[in-house]
């Protein structure tokens, strides 16, 4: 796919103080100018700001309340032209769709859809008063390829695709260019133990933050609009866009495994 010319960048990283956000703080902060963290946890984002430098700054808060979002145009605004923003905060929860709460969904949508197409909305006018701009979603193997227990949160992550996609093509004539990278299971606080008992019997493979965040790195580098992460978790998700019945078939085999650790 080729690779860009190296760039500085001035960067906005959400959901930082998490075990992907904080990997990929590490990773980027080198090839920063300027970079602002955006987290909801005060303690892990002030230990990376001293860890990481200077020219790291933080914004604490919730990123689905107008005071955050403000805040970290704000910010962005005082690190001059920024010409990166990386939507990584997300939540998840592992649970029966039937019996899920509804404030659990909303929360949800909202977190891991809402609030990054309104901070995009937000940081568009800054990212375009840059010579070259990108716009990085983080999203899921679970947006691609929807699997029991994570009904509610695979949808916010395909919604998450969708828009990357549909807003990638409004802005194909501009300087910002939007893009997806989808991590397949990591080992992070995200997971449950039922969901890590889970991935264990069924063998599911899974990564470190570390390992996402080099493969992350790599592909800010490149040139593809979108990666999925797992050679296997590629063909899978091929084989839904193309046959779904062999995934539907595959994974209905799996259920009854998955019925046993998954909350009622």
């Amino acid at each position: 796919m080729g690779t860009r010319i190296a760039q500085r960048y001035r960067a906005v990283l959400t959901g930082a103080g998490g075990g992907i956000g904080s990997a990929i703080a590490r990773r980027l902060a080198p090839q920063a100018d300027a970079l602002i963290l955006v987290g909801r946890q005060p303690a892990p984002l002030a230990a990376l700001r001293a860890e990481l430098g200077d020219h790291v700054q933080v914004v604490c808060g919730d990123l689905t309340t107008p005071t955050t979002l403000s805040a970290v145009q704000h910010a962005a605004q005082e690190a001059g032209p920024i010409n990166l923003l990386v939507n990584n905060a997300g939540i998840s929860h592992f649970h029966s769709f039937e019996t899920q709460s509804a404030e659990t969904i909303r929360a949800m949508l909202e977190t891991n859809l809402v609030a990054p197409m309104l901070l995009t909305r937000q940081l568009l006018p800054l990212l375009h008063q840059a010579p070259s701009a990108q716009v990085v979603n983080i999203g899921s193997v679970f947006g691609l390829l929807g699997f029991p227990g994570f009904v509610a949160y695979g949808a916010s992550k395909a919604g998450l695709k969708g828009f990357s996609q549909a807003l990638r093509r409004e802005l194909s004539d501009s300087s910002v260019e939007v893009r997806y990278f989808a991590p397949r299971a990591t080992r992070t606080a995200i997971n449950s133990c039922a969901v890590n008992a889970m991935n264990s019997a069924l063998g599911t493979a899974e990564d470190t933050p570390e390992t996402v965040a080099l493969a992350f790195t790599e592909f800010l580098a490149g040139n593809a609009w979108q990666a999925t992460m797992g050679r296997k978790e590629r063909f899978f998700v091929m084989l839904n866009r193309l046959l779904p019945s062999l995934p539907d078939d595959a994974i209905r085999k799996q259920l009854a495994i998955i019925r046993q650790y998954l909350p009622k």
